[in-house]
C-alpha cells in the first residue's frame, strides 16, 4: 500500500502529543505531592520515559505486537525491531512510526504507575520495577487487546486503551500502594498538595495530549478520528463538572476536583472514543466523574494511600469506560453495536477483556512489587523519607 502523507502527518503529531503526555503525569503528580519531593515525582515520569522507550524498541514492541502465541504474548519475530521498516503492504503509514506511536503509550501507561510509589520510593528499586512490569504486564496486555491476542480475538474492544493503559495502570498503582504500605506519618497530620497550579498545568497538558491518544488511535486522519477527537473533549468536560458539582454540594467546588473529573471522563471515554456517539460520550464522562469521586472518598475513608489516586481515576475510571464501551457502542459510528443496540455479546467480550485486565494487572504487579521489594527494598529508610526524595534520591531541592 502507497504512503498517504495525510495519515502520516497525523500520526506524526499524534505521537507527539502522547509524548508530552508522560511528563504532564509527572507536573500533575508533583503539585499533589508535598515540597520536599516535587522533583522526585516529576523526575519520575522522565526516567520511565527514557526507561521505556529503551525497552519498546529493543524486546517490548515485539512481545506486544510480534506473532501471537497462545493468545497470550506476541513472538520475538521483531527483538531489535528486525524487520520493522519504513513500507507496509498493509498500512499507509510507516511501520517504524507505529512502533513510535505505541511507545508512547507505553510509556505513559508506566508513568501514571508512579502514583502508588510517590514520596517513599527507592530509585534504583523504582528502574528494576519499572522494566519488570512493562515486560510483564503491560507487553502482554497490548498484545491481549491490540496485537491479535485473546481478548480480541473475542471481540473486546478497546479502542485507545482503557483496559490496556488505565485498568493496568490503575490496579497496578493499587497494588504497589498495598506493598509499600503507607508514607510515615500518614492519617496523623495533613498532608497538602504543595502546588496546585503545577496539577493543574500537568492536567491541561494531558487534556492537550489525550487528542492524539484517541483520536490519533483511529491511524488515519478520517470520519473516526474526527469523532474520536470530540467525543473525548465532550467527555472529559462532563466529567469536570459532575464532579465539580458533586464535590460543592459536600463543600467547596476545588479546582483540583475540577481538573481531576476531566482526567476521569478523558479516561472513561478512552475505550470508547471511535465507537460512540457524542450525547453517549455525555453519559460515560459524567457518569465517570461521579463513580471516580465515590472512589477517591472511600479511599480516603478507608485509609489507604494511594493518595495520588490512579486506582480511583484510572483503575476505575477505566472499568467504567470498558463496560460503558460494551454499553454505548453505535453501529452507525464504526459498525459495532453494544447492549443498548441489542448487542449482549458485545457487552459481554468487554467485561470479560475488563476483569481479566484488572485480575492479571493487580496480582502480577503484586506479585512483582513484593519480589523487588524483599531483593532491593522499593522504600527508602525512615530518615530518607523525612529528609524527602529530592535531597535524599537525587540531591537537589526546589
Amino acid at each position: 500500500m502507497a504512503l498517504d502523507s495525510g495519515t502520516t502527518a497525523w500520526l506524526l503529531i499524534s505521537t507527539a502529543l502522547v509524548m508530552l503526555m508522560t511528563p504532564a503525569v509527572g507536573f500533575f503528580y508533583g503539585g499533589l505531592v508535598r515540597k520536599k519531593n516535587i522533583i522526585s515525582m516529576v523526575a519520575l515520569s522522565f526516567i520511565v520515559f527514557a526507561l521505556v522507550s529503551i525497552q519498546w524498541v529493543l524486546w517490548g514492541y515485539t512481545l506486544a505486537f510480534g506473532p501471537d502465541i497462545g493468545g497470550f504474548i506476541g513472538g520475538l519475530q521483531y527483538l531489535g525491531l528486525e524487520g520493522i521498516g519504513t513500507t507496509s503492504p498493509d498500512a499507509a503509514y510507516p511501520p517504524l512510526l507505529f512502533v513510535a506511536f505505541q511507545l508512547v503509550f507505553a510509556t505513559v501507561t508506566m508513568a501514571i504507575v508512579t502514583s502508588g510509589f510517590a514520596e517513599r520510593v527507592r530509585l534504583s528499586a523504582f528502574i528494576v520495577f519499572a522494566l519488570l512490569w512493562t515486560t510483564l504486564v503491560y507487553d502482554p496486555l497490548a498484545h491481549w487487546a491490540w496485537g491479535g491476542g485473546w481478548a480480541m480475538a473475542f471481540g473486546s474492544l478497546d479502542f485507545a486503551g482503557g483496559t490496556v493503559v488505565h485498568i493496568s495502570s490503575g490496579f497496578a498503582a493499587l497494588a504497589v500502594a498495598l506493598v509499600v504500605g503507607k508514607r510515615a506519618g500518614f492519617g496523623q497530620y495533613t498532608m497538602e498538595p504543595s502546588n496546585i497550579p503545577m496539577t493543574l498545568l500537568g492536567a491541561a497538558l494531558l487534556w492537550f495530549g489525550w487528542f492524539g491518544f484517541n483520536a490519533g488511535s483511529a491511524l488515519a486522519a478520517n470520519d473516526i478520528a474526527a469523532t474520536a477527537f470530540l467525543v473525548t473533549n465532550t467527555s472529559a468536560a462532563a466529567g469536570a463538572l459532575s464532579w465539580l458539582l458533586a464535590s460543592w454540594v459536600r463543600g467547596k467546588p476545588s479546582s483540583l476536583g475540577m481538573v481531576s473529573g476531566a482526567i476521569a471522563g478523558l479516561v472513561a471515554i478512552t475505550p470508547a472514543a471511535g465507537f460512540v456517539t457524542i450525547p453517549a460520550s455525555i453519559i460515560i464522562g459524567a457518569v465517570a466523574g461521579l463513580i471516580c469521586y465515590a472512589c477517591l472518598l472511600w479511599r480516603q475513608k478507608s485509609g489507604l494511600d494511594e493518595s495520588l489516586d490512579a486506582w480511583s481515576i484510572h483503575g476505575m475510571g477505566g472499568l467504567w469506560g470498558a463496560l460503558a464501551t460494551g454499553i454505548f457502542a453505535a453501529a452507525a459510528v464504526n459498525g459495532y453495536s453494544g447492549l443498548i443496540e441489542g448487542n449482549v455479546q458485545q457487552f459481554i467480550a468487554n467485561a470479560a477483556g475488563a476483569f481479566a485486565a484488572l485480575a492479571y494487572a493487580f496480582i502480577v504487579t503484586l506479585i512483582l512489587a513484593k519480589v523487588v521489594d524483599m531483593t532491593l527494598g522499593l522504600r527508602v529508610s525512615e530518615e530518607e523519607e523525612y529528609v524527602g526524595l529530592d535531597l535524599s534520591q537525587h540531591g537537589e531541592r526546589v
